[in-house]
């Protein structure tokens, strides 16, 4: 992984520099498995995250606003009550290995010195952020609970003494020589990547496989002097925090990796790195497993009324050749002298025939000839009185498959607060059971949290992600000559330019946004409509979201989500 011991090393070093000596004014539990430290240091307040995530746990210094939840979770209040005001003496590493001690020292509710340890350990689905008492070994709690049912080695649980997980007995490269590399490798064996991952604590794949291309031909003489070279840079802090593109697949690391062949782009510190690399990722996981069952229903019923639709169509068909019924009603009402009950059908002259030919009527046997020409009469009744009805019927279903696939491109964009909204949006819409009315509680029914940017020249835009947002925003927020921007014929979001004279880059970033939010953010050139907001209407009894405009200009843009970056951090 790219998280490994060297890159923990490094991170340490970063944030020693930022945030030693540092006091923990804040603490705050966004989400389950991640913790939110504002420490005061340096005469300014950072925003350390500890995430124990099974697929993005990672240390690192953020920017990113985190909304965090009306009730405290247990741990965080817990982390409040032994850590908010301490001051953090120290940061470091356990050996070379992915685990961060944060040295902790304040005064308890009865003014004793009191110091705690936050041990973060990043082990993937095993990773956890622990709580220690110093002076006792003792966990206070963990953000993870581990029973010896689970782990026999140990058991992270409150009360238990904290023991650190059992050593690997591998070499610390930060302690190795030359020599050292050469007597761990069998150069006849091959494989020499994983080698360096066996030999050696702390190295991933990617950097055993970067050595032993930088080496050349990989020798006992190469691959050595290279390998110390390469650890010595890492140990001096001469790094060039990368952001690696290969095969559509991203990577990071602390310096490019030539072996991967992709495109690189470099930060200046890790945690920005890690900011950027991150972008839209946890928060897309922590979407689906809040609105897993939102996604679903949408899925399902987007499918469902496209079957309604593909059924519509048939009885439609159908519908439309009510005029045969009529003409074999009354073929058979001219020749009722030559049926008899019990026939299956009759060969008649058809004179609706120009050429004068013959037509063969179906009977049901056990009517007789007048009840079988009127029930003929009364299927052409029925049919021609349902055209009307399963074409209304096909253009609701219409209506509703648009509607979902609106809602499926906002739940692929949304944050975890815009699933709240969707969610409510469909218990207003009666799709849905309201959750919170059976347990009890309340809706939300304060105004939707919309997403601002600030264009290059300074001009404020926002962006709906979601229907309710995408109303308030157009109908109640925007002002009449202010512009408004959609994507053409395509799902996406209401995007609003806060002046009435928008500079042309202006109105160029803000269609990128308006792309970037739609169903053709990974589409290249596409159209997006801009008009002023008085041109915007939205009909009567109209589903969420839904507007109709006029007097628009059509632009051609592709979605950046670097400039979307960039117009986030403005």
């Amino acid at each position: 992984m790219s998280f490994d011991g060297l890159f923990t090393k490094a991170m340490v070093d970063e944030l020693s520099r930022s945030l030693k000596g540092g006091r923990i004014n804040k603490v705050h539990q966004p989400y389950k498995n991640e913790v939110i430290l504002t420490i005061r240091a340096n005469g300014v307040n950072q925003k350390l995250l500890l995430s124990a995530h099974p697929s993005y746990a990672r240390v690192q210094l953020t920017n990113e606003g985190y909304e965090n939840p009306s009730e405290p979770p247990m741990f965080c209040m817990l982390l409040r009550k032994h850590i908010e005001g301490y001051i953090l003496e120290d940061v470091y590493q356990v050996d070379n290995d992915r685990m961060i001690v944060f040295a902790i020292k304040g005064r308890n509710e009865i003014g004793d010195i009191s110091y705690k340890q936050l041990i973060i350990e990043i082990m993937g689905r095993h990773s956890n952020i622990v709580l220690v008492d110093k002076s006792r070994n003792l966990i206070l709690d963990s953000i993870k609970h581990v029973s010896f049912a689970v782990n026999s080695y140990r058991a992270i649980l409150p009360g238990q003494p904290y023991v650190f997980p059992p050593e690997q007995n591998k070499q610390n490269p930060f302690q190795a020589m030359e020599e050292d590399v050469l007597k761990k490798l069998d150069f006849n064996s091959g494989k020499l990547d994983r080698q360096l991952v066996e030999q050696f604590s702390g190295i991933s794949p990617l950097f055993a496989k970067e050595a032993v291309l930088q080496s050349g031909l990989a020798n006992c003489t190469t691959l050595p002097k290279t390998f110390i070279s390469m650890i010595n840079q890492i140990k001096n802090g001469n790094i060039t925090p990368t952001i690696i593109s290969s095969a559509g697949k991203e990577s990071f690391y602390l310096f490019p990796l030539q072996h991967l062949k992709g495109e690189f782009k470099e930060f200046p510190t890790l945690s920005e790195m890690l900011d950027r690399f991150y972008f839209g990722k946890a928060e897309r996981d922590r979407v689906k497993q809040q609105g897993n069952d939102i996604e679903r229903f949408i899925i399902n019923e987007k499918e469902k009324n496209e079957k309604k639709i593909t059924k519509l169509k048939v009885t439609l068909r159908e519908a439309e050749r009510a005029d045969r019924f009529q003409r074999f009603g009354e073929l058979l009402t001219a020749n009722l002298y030559s049926a008899k009950k019990g026939m299956k059908e009759i060969e008649v002259l058809d004179y609706y025939d120009e050429s004068g030919g013959t037509v063969t009527i179906p009977l049901d046997p056990r009517k007789s000839p007048s009840e079988n020409a009127q029930k003929y009469f009364s299927k052409y009744q029925k049919a021609k009185n349902a055209v009307s009805i399963v074409e209304e019927q096909i253009e609701l279903a219409l209506e509703e498959v648009a509607y979902f696939d609106t809602l499926m491109q906002q739940v692929v964009s949304a944050s975890p607060k815009d699933i709240v909204e969707i969610r409510e949006e469909l218990v207003e819409g009666g799709y849905i059971r309201d959750r919170q009315k059976r347990n009890g509680k309340k809706g939300q029914n304060a105004k939707p949290v919309l997403d601002h940017y600030i264009a290059t020249d300074g001009t404020e835009i926002i962006v709906g992600k979601n229907n309710k947002q995408n109303d308030y925003l157009t109908n109640k927020l925007a002002a009449r000559d202010e512009v408004w921007l959609h994507t053409k014929d395509i799902p996406g979001s209401h995007v609003l330019v806060r002046t009435k004279e928008p500079s042309e880059d202006t109105i160029l970033e803000a269609a990128v946004l308006a792309a970037y939010y739609s169903k053709a953010r990974n589409s290249s050139s596409v159209p997006v409509d801009f008009t002023r907001v008085r041109f915007v209407k939205k009909p009567s009894g109209a589903k969420p979201g839904f507007v109709i405009y006029d007097n628009q200009q059509t632009v051609y843009v592709t979605p950046d989500e670097e400039l979307v970056l960039k117009l986030k951090k403005h």
